[in-house]
C-alpha cells in the first residue's frame, strides 16, 4: 500500500460516520509542517497569515507553538474580531477604508494597542482621520515597501503590484508623514516578496521555465536584500524605536530569515501546503488540509461523478486554480466540464472501484480559501476525528 492510499484509508475509517461534503486539517500533518517553517525560520519568529488558516482554533494551535508570535490578517474587520477573541498582536496586512472600522478601532484603547494597520500613501492617513468619529486612540502603523524587481531602467517589472513605495527614500518619506501626523505611530516595516514566496521553481514537464524561475528569484532575492537593508537604516533614521520588520512567506522563509534587518517572518500556507506548494525545491511540506466530496452516480465504465466541487482560487484564472482529485489516486477531471458547481465527473480506472456514498479526497489550490466553502473543519489525528472546529463561515464571518 502507497502512503497516499494508506492516507485515504486513514481518512475514510476517521469520517465513516460523517457524510461529505466536509473537509479535514490532518494534525500530524499540520503540526509536522509548523515544526518545518520553524526549523527554516532559524529562531526567529512566524507571524501566522490568518487568511491562510480562516480558523481561530487552529491559529491558537500554532501560536501556541514556541516561535510562533503574532498573526497576520487581511481585513480591518477581521483584525478587530480577532483582537476582541484574545489576540492581542494583529497586523494587518493591507490597507483599508473601512471607516466604520476605523472608527471603533480609533475609539477603543485595547483594539488600539492590538492591532497595527498598514500604510503605504498620505491619503490613508486622512482617511482614517476623517474616519475617527471622536475617537482619540494612537494607531499604530506598518510602512509597506513594495518588493517587485525592476530591471532594464524599470521597463520590466516582476512582482505584485502592492505599494508605491519602492526605494528607501520613498519609505523614509512616508515615515516623515506619519511622524508629523499626530495620532499615529510607525513601528514596523513590512515587505512581502511574493515572486519569491508564492512562485513555485520547479513546474512539472517544464525545465527551462523552471530554471528561469530559480534565475529570477535568486537575482530577485539578492536585490531586495540589499534594498530592504538601505530602506531600514533610512527608517531607523526617522523612527529609532522601530519594532518590527516583516518579510517573506511560505516559500521564503529560509532565505528571508536569513537578512539580518528582517526581525520576523510572516507564513501561513505552509500549514496546510494546498497544491500550488507542491512544486517548489526550497521546502518539502505534507498536504494537511483536505475536502471529500461523495459518489453520486455512475454513469459508465471508469467514470463516477460526484457532488460539487467547482471551488476554484483566486488569481489568474487557470488549471493550477483548480482543485486535484487526490484520492484515490488515478481520477482526473473530464477535460469538457472540469469541476462543477453541483456535479463534477471524474475519470479513471479507481473509478469502477468507488460506490455510491464513497468519498473523493480533493485538494485545494490555495490555503485559507478551502475555509470559505465549509462551516467546519474535522481535526484528523490518526485514523479518529478527534475535533470539530468552526472556520470562519462557521462562525458567521465572510470577511473578504
Amino acid at each position: 500500500m502507497t502512503a497516499r492510499a494508506a492516507d485515504r484509508a486513514r481518512y475514510d475509517r476517521a469520517t465513516a460516520h460523517l457524510d461529505a461534503p466536509l473537509a479535514i486539517v490532518d494534525l500530524d500533518a499540520f503540526d509536522a509542517n509548523a515544526d518545518d517553517m520553524l526549523r527554516r525560520a532559524g529562531g526567529k519568529p512566524i507571524r501566522v497569515a490568518s487568511k491562510s488558516v480562516r480558523c481561530r482554533a487552529l491559529l491558537e494551535r500554532v501560536l501556541a507553538k514556541d516561535g510562533f508570535a503574532g498573526i497576520m490578517s487581511f481585513t480591518l474587520a477581521e483584525s478587530l474580531w480577532l483582537a476582541r477573541s484574545g489576540f492581542d498582536d494583529v497586523l494587518l496586512a493591507y490597507p483599508s477604508a473601512d471607516r466604520a472600522a476605523f472608527a471603533e478601532l480609533t475609539s477603543d484603547p485595547k483594539l488600539a494597542a492590538a492591532v497595527t494597520v498598514m500604510i503605504d500613501d498620505p491619503a490613508q492617513l486622512r482617511l482614517i482621520d476623517e474616519s475617527r468619529a471622536g475617537g482619540r486612540e494612537v494607531v499604530r502603523v506598518c510602512l509597506e515597501l513594495d518588493t517587485s524587481l525592476r530591471l532594464f531602467g524599470a521597463r520590466v517589472r516582476v512582482g505584485a503590484r502592492r505599494s508605491p513605495l519602492h526605494s528607501p527614500a520613498q519609505v523614509a518619506d512616508m515615515a516623515r508623514a506619519v511622524a508629523r501626523r499626530p495620532g499615529f505611530e510607525v513601528v514596523g516595516i513590512m515587505a512581502y516578496e511574493g515572486h519569491v514566496a508564492g512562485v513555485g521553481d520547479s513546474v512539472p514537464g517544464r525545465p527551462l521555465r523552471s530554471r528561469a524561475v530559480r534565475l529570477m528569484q535568486a537575482t530577485a532575492r539578492k536585490e531586495l536584500a540589499e534594498r530592504r537593508a538601505a530602506v531600514v537604516r533610512a527608517v531607523r533614521a526617522v523612527v529609532p524605536e522601530l519594532r518590527f520588520v516583516n518579510g517573506g512567506g511560505t516559500g521564503s522563509v529560509q532565505f528571508t530569515a536569513a537578512e539580518e534587518c528582517v526581525t520576523e517572518i510572516g507564513a501561513g500556507s505552509g500549514l496546510y501546503v494546498p497544491r500550488l506548494f507542491d512544486n517548489y525545491t526550497s521546502f518539502d511540506g505534507r498536504p494537511a488540509a483536505l475536502f471529500a466530496q461523495p459518489v453520486v452516480r455512475r454513469p459508465g465504465v471508469g467514470v463516477v461523478t460526484v457532488l460539487g466541487g467547482g471551488y476554484p482560487a483566486s488569481g489568474v484564472a487557470g488549471k493550477d486554480r483548480l482543485p486535484v482529485p487526490y484520492l484515490p489516486e488515478g481520477l482526473r477531471y473530464d477535460p469538457q466540464e472540469g469541476p462543477g458547481e453541483v456535479q463534477t465527473p471524474l475519470l479513471g480506472s479507481p473509478a469502477d472501484d468507488l460506490l455510491l456514498g464513497d468519498k473523493v479526497w480533493f485538494r485545494h489550490a490555495k490555503a485559507g480559501e478551502l475555509c470559505e466553502r465549509f462551516d467546519a473543519l474535522h481535526l484528523v489525528r490518526g485514523d479518529r476525528v478527534t475535533d470539530t472546529v468552526p472556520t470562519y463561515r462557521g462562525e458567521g464571518h465572510t470577511f473578504l
